[in-house]
This record gives structure tokens, C-alpha cells and sequence, in this order.
């Protein structure tokens, strides 16, 4: 095949990505715990079924996407680099990491390790240039 067989893209890729994951893992689970203490003080489970919070992540994944919806990419470039805009993408990019953090936490999910998983299997179906060889 024209590309590197599978096992030697995952060896190199598995030797990378868990030094991501090490980093993030304490700081996703201290997320993690943020999320759980502002909803239980607001006492907000009953309302978090894993369908509900689907549901949030996609409205607000939408919201993140409304200013952009008819701006071309410079337009789009323009916004996101202004004031105003910096602080609405922030916002909902914070909105969307929310439901993530709230459903991973509720059900047990090592997002961290999730993404690390996701990672190799993306290094996999879409190898770096670097490791395709000449023809």
C-alpha cells in the first residue's frame, strides 16, 4: 500500500499521545469536579439525563456557530479576532466544554483518555504526509 502499515503509525502515535493525555488528565478531572459542585448547588441532576445533556452540547455547539453563519472566511477571521467577538466564542466554546465535562462526569468517561483513543484511531485513518512514503 502507499501508505506505512498500521502498525507502525500506531507504535509511533501511541508513544506521543499518552504524553498529551498524562498533562490534560488532572486538569479534566479538576474541570470535571468544578462542574459537578455548580450543579449540585444548584441541584441541576434530575435535569441532566445523558439526552438532555447531549441536547446542551448541540445547542450550544450551534450557538458557537450562529455569528459566523453568513460571513465569509475573512469576515469570519475579523469577528473572532475583535473584542466583542473573542468573548461570544469564548463563551460558547466554554458552553459546549461544559456539557462534555458534565456528561463525562456523570457516567463515568475518561475524556482524557477518550480523546487519546480517538487520537490514534484519527492518526491511523489519516496518516501525516511525513508518513507516506515517495513514490
Amino acid at each position: 500500500g502507499r501508505f506505512f502499515p498500521r502498525r507502525q503509525a500506531s507504535s509511533c502515535v501511541r508513544r506521543v499521545v499518552p504524553l498529551l493525555s498524562e498533562r490534560m488528565n488532572g486538569n479534566v478531572a479538576d474541570l470535571q469536579e468544578k462542574v459537578r459542585q455548580f450543579c449540585e448547588a444548584r441541584e441541576w441532576s434530575r435535569f441532566h439525563s445523558i439526552k438532555n445533556l447531549a441536547i446542551g452540547a448541540v445547542t450550544e455547539a450551534s450557538e458557537l456557530l450562529e455569528p459566523f453563519r453568513f460571513l465569509d472566511d475573512a469576515g469570519s477571521l475579523e469577528f473572532v479576532n475583535s473584542e466583542t467577538g473573542r468573548v461570544a466564542v469564548e463563551d460558547e466554546l466554554a458552553d459546549v466544554f461544559f456539557f462534555l465535562l458534565r456528561i463525562s462526569q456523570m457516567h463515568g468517561i475518561d475524556l482524557s483518555g477518550a480523546l487519546e483513543r480517538k487520537l490514534v484511531k484519527n492518526a491511523l485513518k489519516y496518516p501525516s504526509p511525513a508518513s507516506i512514503p515517495s513514490t
